[in-house]
């Protein structure tokens, strides 16, 4: 199976893989999680499902979560560290297992440990017996963080009874409910982090309905589903009177988004600050898109629940140009979806550049770019189509 790489484009990179060295020869260990859980993708159906824990115990919260490693300014080798000290306690499973608890069965032991640790957001100790002794992690996901090591599970025993939300616990057993409506409920009070894990542990939506989700179409599927019940309310708003710019950059990730002022539309530009060969672009109208980002993927849905938040916040709704500017000497190992959502929420928290024209908003990104603005601009469908449409009000001026 051919790999590309997401941050060079080629074929089975080698220099943005990650070496896996120190595998330790172990039968056992007990940690505690961040809380984290991963159910993978290949083989689907029969899907990889696990815990991931270290070998220490307390608050572990920065070895998983991407909100932390943002809010520190963490390097990649320092994530890369933390990430290093996780075991990834895994078993296969079908994704409709889940039935058995629907039948009124007890469920297997290793899956409701699994959706324990999914429903908790505080770290959560566990013991950990293993079949086989650890191994490299070969399932790399880029819309995770890496995940180093690997190991087939005997058994799972929590240490400490796991601390749920009253709303978490209330939707999980509500099997009446579909999961597309719990997600809403629960972006309310729960983190998107949180969401994700539990749908993915199969834990929402109605009872015949339920199935494990693998992690990279669970985070996907929580910032699309969110984002798009903002759009309801936001597509009725007043559009904004004035030319915008936010700002932020991270990792290498050099993101700049332009506000214009019309109807809501969306598109998302990346290209590689030393190949301008290698980019990607991805597009939607006023009108929901109905087929999945192909190009951007995961990161087209965290940019835009980010826009929404801002946009619902400020209640004026108006059309979005995303330029993500990728630096590959910085950003050699991705870090998942998370990180850009987290880097897409710090432009949005800033005080916008505000501009009476769509020229000198521009001009404003060049000079905070390396790229050629036109690299973004010659491909961009919303500065293409910008103006061009008349307003109704027009007809009657």
């Amino acid at each position: 199976m051919t790999n590309y790489c997401r941050i060079c484009g080629k074929e089975n990179c080698k220099q943005h893989a990650f070496s896996f060295k120190n595998i330790r020869k172990i039968d056992s260990f007990s940690g505690s999680s961040p809380p984290e859980i991963f159910v993978g993708k290949y083989n689907y159906p029969n899907v990889n499902i696990g815990i991931l824990s270290p070998q220490e115990h307390g608050n572990t919260k920065l070895l998983s979560s991407q909100e932390l490693w943002h809010q520190k300014k963490l390097s990649i080798p320092e994530i890369l560290t933390l990430r290093s000290k996780l075991i990834y306690g895994r078993t296969q499973s079908h994704i409709k297992n889940l039935t058995y608890t629907l039948n009124n069965k007890t469920p297997t032991q290793f899956l409701q440990t699994m959706q324990e640790v999914a429903m908790t957001q505080n770290s959560i100790s566990a013991e950990f017996k293993l079949l086989k002794p650890l191994e490299a992690n070969q399932e790399h996901e880029s819309y995770i963080p890496i995940i180093k090591n690997a190991a087939q599970i005997r058994t799972v025993r929590l240490e400490e009874n796991p601390k749920i939300e009253r709303k978490v616990d209330y939707l999980v057993n509500d099997t009446d409910a579909k999961a597309t409506s719990s997600i809403i409920e629960l972006e309310k009070t729960t983190p998107i982090s949180g969401i994700i894990k539990i749908l993915s542990a199969g834990l929402l939506g109605k009872k015949s309905a339920r199935k494990l989700v693998p992690t990279r179409w669970s985070i996907t599927a929580v910032d699309d589903i969110v984002s798009k019940e903002k759009l309801k309310k936001i597509k009725l708003f007043q559009e904004i009177s004035e030319f915008l710019v936010f700002s932020s950059e991270y990792l290498g990730n050099n993101y700049h988004f332009l506000l214009l002022p019309d109807k809501f539309s969306f598109e998302v530009i990346e290209i590689n600050k030393n190949n301008q060969e290698l980019a990607w672009q991805d597009y939607e109208s006023f009108f929901k898109r109905k087929s999945y980002a192909e190009s951007v993927t995961g990161a087209y849905y965290a940019n835009r629940l980010a826009l929404c938040e801002y946009l619902e916040k400020i209640q004026r709704q108006a059309s979005c140009l995303v330029f993500r500017e990728i630096n590959p000497e910085i950003y050699t190992q991705s870090m998942g979806v998370g990180i850009l959502r987290q880097i897409s929420r710090e432009a949005f928290s800033k005080q916008p550049e505000a501009f009476s024209s769509l020229n000198e908003a521009v001009l404003a990104i060049q000079s905070r770019i390396k790229l050629p603005i036109q690299t973004f601009t010659n491909k961009s469908l919303i500065l293409k189509n910008y103006g061009k449409q008349k307003k109704l009000q027009n007809w009657f001026n």
